[in-house]
């Protein structure tokens, strides 16, 4: 997730620490690379909760009284100290953010590593296309000045393409804010055209974006339209696998479509990748933010495939 990278960019002029989750051992309530936002009176963000943030979220406070630019390394077990059932240990960063030293962020995006070095006074950040990680330790040693960490910046965000501007459709592309996934919504009704996000296509030319979906990308197909559902549905099973394929359908559609696609040359193979009814097994209720949530879990069950 890089929501943190965002929050810095658009960081104003108020006095602002960083807390960053350096490691973890054992259960923890959030893990490394985990970030949160610090003023005096508010932050943005989460590291979990609980004790552990409380007192976090006060030596962030306490780091404001010092100069922008400092920094320390804190170490939390988080029974016996905190009192909390996780058992693990987390290590924080807590530094004062100096807005001077934020040039780096013009380069930081998904896929590309982040350098941080510990350094006296001042937390030095690099952004580089290619370098390995370093794994971090919540044990042992706290890291100290000359210490140098690479990380990825976030995780790249799945690529979403989502046929359908209706009730539905409208629910998931609600709910994706804050999720790792990338929206790119397409719909054929011209009506539809003022939804934020949505892109309006003839009908003749809808089924190209399925062409262009990279192969790590997630397909959902869930338009007014039957044909055009069917339409998608075959371009998406016809071309080079992708991630996921999902459409939304009652059962008497679905023995339907299945029965056309196999007349229309799709083998069984690709038939095992079409996901419907679409939404994760189990989660009844046809409202549209039920459907969604169902859907968005599915989705998000793809992380790390």
């Amino acid at each position: 997730m890089t929501q943190w990278v965002g929050w810095l960019r658009r960081l104003g002029p108020e006095p602002c620490a960083m807390v960053s989750v350096m490691a973890t051992e054992g259960s923890a309530p959030r893990g490394a690379g985990t970030r949160m936002l610090v003023t005096a009176e508010g932050q943005q963000g989460t590291i979990g909760g609980g004790q552990l943030e409380f007192r976090a979220v006060e030596q962030a406070r306490a780091i404001l009284d010092h100069p922008r630019g400092t920094w320390r390394v804190q170490d939390y077990p988080l029974g016996p100290l905190l009192g909390q059932c996780c058992g693990g240990r987390v290590r924080l960063l807590i530094e004062h953010v100096d807005p001077q030293a934020l040039d780096w962020l013009h380069d930081a995006e998904p896929g590309w590593m982040l350098e941080t070095r510990l350094e006296e006074g001042s937390v030095a950040r690099a952004v580089f296309q290619r370098e390995t990680a370093t794994r971090q330790t919540a044990r042992g040693e706290r890291p100290r000045v000359g210490t140098r960490m690479v990380e990825p910046v976030g995780e790249r965000p799945r690529p979403v393409y989502l046929f359908g501007a209706g009730h539905v459709g409208q629910a998931i592309a609600r709910h994706m804010i804050g999720l790792p996934l990338q929206l790119a919504w397409f719909d054929t009704r011209p009506e539809l055209a003022a939804l934020d996000g949505v892109t309006i296509m003839p009908e003749e030319e809808i089924a190209h974006c399925i062409e262009e979906a990279p192969a790590d990308a997630a397909i959902a197909i869930l338009t007014h339209d039957h044909p055009l559902d069917y339409h998608l549905t075959l371009a998406a099973l016809s071309r080079d696998p992708v991630a996921f394929v999902g459409l939304i359908g009652s059962s008497t559609k679905i023995a339907r479509f299945r029965s056309r696609l196999k007349a229309d040359g799709i083998s069984e193979e690709a038939l095992a990748r079409l996901t419907t009814p679409i939404g994760v097994p189990g989660v009844r209720g046809k409202e549209p933010d039920v459907i969604a949530i169902a859907v968005l879990a599915q989705l998000l069950q793809l992380r790390g495939q």
